[in-house]
């Protein structure tokens, strides 16, 4: 079995969120949403290693609050950067030598279901480089600075990427390594397809949402409910004092 280490990557500002509470730490059913996030991941047998990157402004105040469920969860806790790719690249370097795969993961996409993780799992260990992905079903309109509808754009394999991605150790460490200077990914995929390795799809749908705005919240309360997840951190009581 494949050893996998997980990256979550939680050092964003958050601005379409708003508020004053980031939004990996914001309450999702009285638990923070990086907690769930990182849970997907706990007592899998194939994980051997859970980074969390975040924001060097909020290290000290993570490691104080959350330290109970670092400690319980074996969380290894890294200074993140300025942008998504640089607390990958900072987390990838701190990445467990035994791990033969590195699974990177939105710290607010708290509902993935098993299943979809077992798959992409089994994908990466196949082709190198696999990532979760749900089809468009909607019209895709581009639209102009103005507002005004430029173009209606066909749907046809045309995907939103999402996560868990998850590569081969040495193909995902390659990738960035070889990022020419200014290039920003907007994902792990993209900088593991400049190298020319097909990165594969594994369908998915709409329940795996990322958390971007405040009504994302009451969705994914909705959602976290209806695929029974079950907390596998210490009690409640360990997350009263981390109201940020």
């Amino acid at each position: 079995m494949p050893k996998v280490a997980v990256i979550i990557p939680a050092a964003g500002a958050g601005r379409r969120f708003g508020g004053e509470v980031k939004k990996p730490f914001a309450l999702l059913d009285n638990r923070p949403i990086f907690i769930r996030s990182i849970e997907l991941f706990l007592c899998r047998p194939d994980v051997c290693q859970t980074i969390l990157a975040v924001a060097a402004d909020d290290y000290d105040v993570v490691k104080e609050k959350y330290a109970a469920n670092i400690m319980f969860m074996g969380i290894k806790l890294v200074k993140g950067g300025a942008q998504r790719f640089e607390s990958v690249q900072k987390a990838l370097a701190e990445v467990d030598p035994a791990a033969d795969l590195v699974c990177i993961h939105d710290a607010v996409r708290p509902c993935v279901l098993e299943a979809w993780i077992d798959k992409v799992f089994e994908e990466a260990t196949k082709t190198g480089a696999a990532i979760l992905a749900a089809p468009l079903t909607g019209t895709i309109k581009r639209v102009a600075e103005s507002g005004v509808i430029d173009a209606t754009v066909p749907r046809e394999g045309l995907y939103e990427a999402q996560t868990p991605q998850v590569f081969k150790k040495e193909i995902l460490q390659r990738a960035y390594a070889s990022l020419p200077e200014g290039f920003i990914p907007t994902d792990d995929a993209q900088a593991v397809e400049r190298l020319g390795h097909p990165v594969a799809i594994v369908p998915t749908d709409r329940r795996n949402i990322k958390i971007t705005t405040p009504g994302d919240m009451s969705l994914a309360a909705v959602l976290v409910k209806e695929m029974g997840r079950k907390p596998k951190g210490p009690a409640l009581g360990a997350f009263e004092e981390a109201k940020w």
